[in-house]
């Protein structure tokens, strides 16, 4: 289920309090976010876009920016993006395989490989074996087995980020049965479901 009218509700409160508080960088990230939620990625860049106008300081925390950029198919300034975010936070793989998947999309899954930036601290075992998967240590089946010991949200990110790989490797079908389940069958409350959600809408899945 993609929950619209909440997040159109959601939307409303945003555009009023930015009509109230035009100088509120977090303002612009949230309804930035929800814009994103929506499927309105360029809306969503344009809200992240004037929150680093308010303050500068906060480029290196943008990385929703980043998710946008890539379902915008902007890939070098997602990568770009990706890459200021973890000079702030160096031990999340998330941000590092966003990176991945922007060079992938942009310079081919060899030249994404080859420069896969070194994560090792992350604490979440499913993000640990996704790492080893893109970097060509380990096998799709090795994700599932950790995400499966790891409930929902190992179900979840395990799906998701397998439909990913995929999907750079131009596997379109298992692109889609991954995400497709990751959205389907393993809701969380968490932004990157509905990414899931926003991938589905944007690649006509549903």
């Amino acid at each position: 289920m993609f929950f619209s009218n909440s997040l159109e509700n959601q939307l409303q409160r945003w555009n009023e309090t930015i009509h109230n508080q035009p100088k509120n960088p977090n303002a612009y990230i949230r309804r930035g976010m929800v814009n994103f939620q929506l499927a309105k990625i360029d809306e969503s860049i344009q809200d992240f876009d004037m929150a680093e106008q308010v303050d500068t300081r906060i480029k290196p925390y943008l990385w929703q920016r980043g998710l946008s950029y890539y379902y915008a198919e902007r890939f070098a300034e997602g990568a770009q993006q990706f890459e200021i975010d973890l000079t702030v936070n160096a031990q999340d793989v998330e941000e590092t395989v966003w990176r991945y998947l922007c060079i992938a999309r942009s310079l081919g899954v060899e030249e994404a490989r080859n420069c896969l930036l070194t994560v090792k601290n992350d604490p979440r075992r499913v993000m640990q074996q996704v790492y080893d998967l893109y970097a060509g240590n380990c096998t799709p089946d090795d994700v599932l087995t950790v995400g499966q010991s790891e409930g929902i949200k190992g179900n979840f990110y395990s799906h998701l980020y397998l439909g990913l790989y995929y999907e750079v490797e131009n596997n379109v079908n298992l692109a889609q049965e991954y995400i497709v389940k990751a959205a389907d069958n393993y809701k969380i409350d968490d932004y990157m479901w509905y990414l899931a959600q926003v991938h589905k809408k944007l690649r006509r899945w549903i």
